[in-house]
């Protein structure tokens, strides 16, 4: 069937013309602050600071036992500029896999390889340009390609592709966990993200390296007995995958129980409260976590609480 509607022809342009909202000067920074153990001392011990110091010590207990620690997140926990918290806590075992999103992954490589990420899309939209980036087209093409060509997940690829051209890996969770060797999984909605109209990004190919990382996280979830998994800000994908891997490695024959299962996003929703809280800890046993407000708040918090976890200060 013939159509008019031909991709080739998309005019793209360079991510240099583009005016982003997000660069280097907003991104997480490590504090160094010895009142951090009187401030938490001064914090009520109810509620949500029962439940952060809860999932703080659930996942020092599942690194004692070498569980899965799995951090799931949607492309928003990096626009606000946490890219380089999950760094450190991918460096420092917090987390021992990650699973994002396409626009997880997006915004990662163009903070990584290009200082910036985050346009206006209103604008965009008006002048047709929305998402039509030559430079993050090409790097997306070129990490499915080697994927293909070397039987690699898209997270591993990706991540790969950030390092191969001496991109920030210390801002950079798909390039932190290439180099450290844990699982980065990536799991696009067909049709969702700004590359896939890129004439150049092979939908097949993105599929077989994406049905790669659906596996390789699976195996990871095989090993949740006593560990943790959080979904940060994925309201619908990372839900489903992780409820049909969580229900597969159960049919395979894998006792999972006891886990610790935690939503942090900006208002509750249906997918990550049922999907990844309530149900998996209800069916198999477990703790309940959510905590509700803002990424670029609660994320570095709970980054306070392991500290004070760890230097037993709380």
């Amino acid at each position: 069937m013939s159509t008019d509607f031909d991709r080739e022809k998309l005019k793209l342009k360079s991510l240099a013309e583009r005016t982003s909202k997000v660069d280097s000067s907003l991104l997480w920074r490590n504090p160094h602050n010895n009142d951090t153990a009187e401030f938490l001392r001064s914090l009520p011990d109810v509620l949500a600071v029962k439940d952060m110091k809860k999932l703080a010590r659930a996942i020092f207990k599942a690194k004692d036992a070498e569980a899965s620690r799995i951090f799931m997140y949607g492309g928003h926990v990096i626009k606000c500029g946490l890219g380089p918290l999950l760094v450190k806590w991918i460096q420092n075992g917090t987390i021992n896999c990650l699973a994002t999103n396409g626009a997880g992954t997006i915004h990662d490589i163009e903070m990584a390889l290009f200082g910036e990420t985050s346009e206006d899309v209103e604008a965009g939209i008006r002048d047709g340009t929305f998402g039509m980036w030559q430079e993050t087209g090409e790097i997306y093409a070129e990490a499915i390609n080697t994927a293909f060509n070397n039987e690699l997940g898209l997270g591993e690829a990706l991540g790969n592709q950030i390092i191969r051209r001496k991109g920030n890996t210390a801002i950079s969770p798909l390039a932190a966990a290439s180099e450290a060797g844990i699982p980065v999984t990536v799991h696009p909605a067909l049709g969702g993200d700004i590359i896939h109209p890129y004439p150049d990004v092979s939908w097949r190919k993105l599929a077989g390296a994406a049905e790669k990382d659906f596996d390789l996280l699976g195996e990871r979830i095989t090993s949740l007995t006593s560990g943790v998994v959080i979904n940060a800000g994925s309201a619908v994908i990372m839900p489903e995958v992780f409820l049909k891997l969580l229900t597969s490695a159960i049919n395979l024959g894998y006792d999972i129980s006891d886990i610790t299962a935690a939503s942090f996003d900006m208002i509750m929703q249906y997918r990550p409260l049922n999907n990844v809280v309530f149900r998996p800890t209800r069916a198999l046993g477990g703790e309940q976590i959510v905590l509700t407000g803002h990424h670029e708040l609660m994320l570095p918090l709970l980054d306070i609480f392991l500290e004070a976890e760890e230097g037993n200060y709380v």
